[in-house]
């Protein structure tokens, strides 16, 4: 019965490991203070880029740099809280262009936020949310709702 106190898992080449997934700040998996941070500041620069009718640069600033971590959720929350300020405050006539100029990592990026807003429809409008998964679909085609759903690195 030796053969069952074999961890055979040690021998995956391939297997995760989870620092693997996280961003690292001078080596180290990031703090949640140092993201909840990170994401205080951008979302003083989305409203400010907001306020100022740059509704492109906010939604790309709003989804680069996700904070990707270890006990992160209150920064995961808040960047949700900024991605979906910026898609309520586009016009549904203008998201095609705007999701068109974004790169693939970019839109990927955005349909996680998508499902993310739609996992709490009692604080987002499923609504707008679908018409921005539509949109996002057509140019990005069913390969980025792969992409996303297969991706480990939640936002």
């Amino acid at each position: 019965m030796s053969f069952r106190n074999i961890d055979i898992d040690i021998l995956d080449e391939e297997q995760l490991v989870q620092e693997e997934l996280f961003e690292f700040s001078e080596g180290k998996p990031i703090e949640p203070e140092e993201a909840l941070s990170k994401v205080n500041t951008k979302g003083v620069e989305v409203r400010n880029l907001l306020t100022r009718g740059k509704t492109e640069d906010a939604l790309a600033t709003a989804i680069d740099n996700p904070p990707y971590g270890l006990n992160t959720t209150e920064a995961k929350d808040l960047n949700t809280k900024i991605v979906i300020e910026v898609l309520n405050s586009i016009k549904a006539t203008d998201i095609p262009s705007l999701v068109k100029n974004l790169s693939s990592e970019q839109q990927d990026v955005l349909m996680k936020y998508i499902y993310r807003g739609m996992a709490s429809p009692e604080l987002y409008s499923s609504a707008m949310l679908l018409n921005w998964h539509e949109k996002l679909t057509e140019v990005a085609g069913v390969g980025c709702i792969v992409r996303v759903i297969t991706d480990r690195k939640t936002v």
